[in-house]
């Protein structure tokens, strides 16, 4: 397990809100709120062996914003 920490800005509002993500190998989808605006942003982290890449995918109202 690694510890991840990437600034995204929120796709409600556009503030800059720090995420810290332990990324394990398996899939992980869950909700954060907007510290700013309070809206739910869908987090969800894939960690990609073949490539030794994390990908890390933000969805507000199911469309992808980062």
């Amino acid at each position: 397990m690694s510890i991840l920490q990437q600034t995204i800005s929120c796709p409600f509002c556009g503030h800059a809100v720090h995420l810290t993500v332990e990324v394990t190998d398996e899939d992980q989808s869950y909700i954060e709120d907007c510290s700013n605006c309070c809206n739910p942003m869908h987090v969800r982290v894939h960690k990609d062996e073949q490539h030794h890449s994390i990908q890390l995918f933000i969805d507000a109202d199911d469309e992808q914003y980062y």
